[in-house]
């Protein structure tokens, strides 16, 4: 049985909602997939069951039936609203997007269970970075990402500003199992192919290191790519990776995703989530 596969993007009206669309739409337009819209709506449970045995007997009924009236009447302004954000999402993308397939998924719960429901479709995952629940904060990157991250086998792309279609992109490189991962996908991928490319080490400066970093350009060469290795000298992994974007208008990153466990990170920080909060490129994460 052959599934058709699509790129999943998790859409939820917030302001990086159109950019998210069109990410998405370039992504599956590289890749000659489809273009799957998810809304998912977390309605918050009813009180009723609450105060079911809380109140006077001869007024429960009647409150009850309200409150029962009152559930009913916000699941239909969710399911207006989910309804209205697919189809305009949907328009978006065929306007700007010509011969992109859409298809709409709406669920209820969780985001992370929708996602998994169709694990077995997902080629590719796009998010905004700041969430609805984050759209005033420029550094926070949204509650769902790490979650999302480390759940997912396929890539998950980050974005947050206005669509500008990719001309160039880096790697974010230290030579890791995950960073070797991020270039076998490349290589097996017609993403980025035609794009100018950058595989980037910051420090690790010993005979090892540099040997990988060897391997993973000759890799990306072989399979067609053009790309040129950089090795910069030992300083802070973010900011000297930010700086090489910056300098050289990288329009698109690849990194590696959370190499180490959740709890390392509470103490250790990430290099991952210090990228997605610090440029407002779009950033590719692969694990």
């Amino acid at each position: 049985m052959i599934t058709e596969e699509h790129v999943l993007a998790c859409i939820d009206g917030s302001a990086v909602t159109g950019s998210v669309c069109d990410y998405a739409a370039w992504y599956a337009s590289k890749l000659d997939i489809s273009v799957a819209l998810l809304h998912v709506s977390d309605v918050a449970a009813s009180i009723r069951r609450d105060l079911s045995g809380a109140i006077g007997i001869n007024s429960r009924q009647s409150l009850l039936d309200e409150l029962s009236e009152l559930d009913e009447q916000r699941a239909q302004v969710v399911n207006s609203y989910s309804n209205a954000l697919v189809q305009d999402a949907k328009s978006h993308i065929q306007s700007n997007f010509k011969g992109v397939n859409v298809c709409i998924y709406q669920r209820r719960g969780k985001l992370l269970p929708a996602i998994e429901y169709f694990q077995a479709k997902n080629r590719a995952i796009v998010m905004g970075r700041r969430g609805e629940d984050h759209k005033n904060s420029r550094i926070n990157i949204g509650s769902q990402i790490e979650t999302v991250a480390r759940a997912s086998n396929i890539p998950v792309l980050i974005c947050s500003e206005k669509f500008k279609e990719p001309q160039s992109y880096m790697v974010a490189f230290d030579g890791s199992k995950t960073a070797m991962n991020a270039i076998q996908m490349l290589a097996k991928s017609n993403l980025l192919q035609g794009l100018k490319g950058h595989i980037v080490m910051v420090g690790h400066d010993n005979e090892a290191s540099k040997k990988s970093l060897d391997d993973a350009t000759t890799q990306l060469s072989t399979a067609g790519f053009s790309v040129d290795a950089h090795h910069l000298p030992l300083l802070d992994a973010v900011d000297g990776l930010l700086g090489f974007q910056l300098e050289n208008k990288i329009d698109i990153i690849v990194v590696g995703a959370y190499g180490r466990s959740k709890l390392q990170h509470l103490f250790l920080g990430s290099t991952t989530t210090e990228i997605i909060a610090s440029t407002l490129s779009p950033v590719i994460l692969v694990r």
